[in-house]
């Protein structure tokens, strides 16, 4: 005979002992791992947005999906080769009542970094923020004509 865990059927779960999370593992991957910091938004990473770059003949073009900032909340920086990107938001309401206080706050940032290629117009960068959506635009150097190889006679 082997032991096997009993779960009640019950209409619509019990909220503690449910499919959501097993009670014994709550500090592991079963609870955690669940709703927004694994959500495809934020790319399977905690706290860091999905990032899209794309190629072209002359620039590369970058989109990064941060909605609910706004353009004040970006800081946008080049430094030793890297464009630094991050973003912080914070909201706070409070209602004072005769019996109660009601007081709600969040906080969102996020911070990434990537390293330029070497053909990139660092003074040409152009970033623009909308709809949610940050893009970047990184205009390519232009590249010298390709010659053809010389022959060296050895002496």
């Amino acid at each position: 005979m082997s032991l096997v865990k009993f779960k009640k059927n019950k209409p619509f779960g019990n909220l503690v002992t449910s499919d959501l999370f097993e009670p014994n593992d709550f500090f592991g991957n079963g609870f955690w791992n669940q709703g927004i910091l694994n959500d495809s938004f934020w790319n399977g990473r905690k706290l860091e947005p999905a990032l899209n770059i794309k190629e072209n003949e002359g620039d590369y073009e970058i989109e990064l999906a941060a909605p609910g900032f706004a353009k004040k909340d970006f800081k946008v920086t080049i430094d030793d080769g890297y464009l630094n990107f991050s973003a912080k938001k914070s909201t706070s309401e409070e209602e004072k009542e005769e019996n109660y206080a009601r007081r709600e706050f969040s906080y969102n940032a996020f911070e990434r970094s990537l390293q330029l290629p070497e053909n990139i117009k660092e003074e040409e960068i152009k970033a623009r923020y909308h709809d949610g959506i940050l893009r970047f635009k990184l205009q390519k150097k232009e590249v010298a004509k390709k010659q053809k190889p010389k022959v060296v006679e050895i002496g």
